[in-house]
């Protein structure tokens, strides 16, 4: 079985931003429907305007300032992506291994060596 070396990166598709195709295309959607929006209230004040003057005044409000509106949301920008992961994952790089004890020939011709007491074992988490 074949391994991945530890310098390789794993990408995640959760991390990765919406393409410029799709934003251009999102916000030229809410324009659209901003500036809809715009004319059925201009259309709207225009009807009302001798029937019900109190609402024909706020749909020509509307009217006046959706432009203003819809311009700003459709220039801001792409998204920011801060609540998402990051982009890159490490892989984890598995522990070394230290070298053992420097063996040579023993004093005593035990395996404990001259101290007559074994090295403790390395804990390496």
């Amino acid at each position: 079985m074949l391994r991945k070396s530890a310098d390789t990166e794993v990408f995640r598709i959760t991390g990765a931003r919406q393409g410029l195709e799709d934003d251009v295309r999102g916000r030229q959607r809410r324009y659209v429907i901003s500036m809809s929006v715009r004319t059925v209230s201009v259309v709207l004040a225009a009807v009302l305007w001798n029937v019900e003057r109190h609402v024909a005044i706020v749909a020509l409000a509307l009217g006046v300032l959706l432009p203003y509106v819809a311009v700003v949301i459709a220039n801001a920008g792409r998204e920011n992506a801060t609540s998402l992961p990051t982009t890159f994952v490490r892989m984890p790089t598995p522990p070394a291994l230290e070298a053992g004890p420097a063996s040579g020939p023993a004093e005593s011709g035990d395996a404990e060596g001259a101290s007559g007491r074994v090295p403790p074992p390395h804990e390496h988490l």
